[in-house]
C-alpha cells in the first residue's frame, strides 16, 4: 500500500496517511480538522536487476570476435627458411 503526504492548509503541518489506492483522499487536518491538499513527493521505487537500460544498455561491448578499433592484429610471425648446413653447401 502506497504512502501519501498532505499539507493542511490551515495549520501548515505535513503528514503521511498509509492507505490503498482505492481508499478515499483525505479531506480533513489530523490536528486541526482544517482542509488538506495531497503533495507531490518523490518515490523511492527504482528499476533493478536485468532487463533494465542502466544494467543492460549502459556500454556496448565488443560482440565473439569482432575487435575494437584500438586493437590491432597480433602481427604474424615470419617464417624464415631453415639455415643451410654444412652438408648441403
Amino acid at each position: 500500500m502506497p504512502i501519501y503526504e498532505y499539507k493542511c492548509q490551515k495549520c501548515g503541518e505535513e503528514f503521511e496517511v498509509f492507505q490503498g489506492m482505492a481508499d478515499p483522499a483525505v479531506k480533513s487536518c489530523k490536528f486541526c480538522k482544517g482542509s488538506v491538499q495531497k503533495l507531490m513527493s518523490l518515490s523511492s521505487f527504482q528499476l533493478k536487476g536485468s532487463g533494465w537500460y542502466a544494467t543492460d544498455y549502459g556500454g556496448k561491448k565488443a560482440a565473439t570476435g569482432e575487435r575494437k578499433k584500438d586493437d590491432k592484429a597480433p602481427e604474424t610471425e615470419k617464417i624464415q627458411p631453415p639455415s643451410k648446413t654444412k652438408t648441403e653447401e
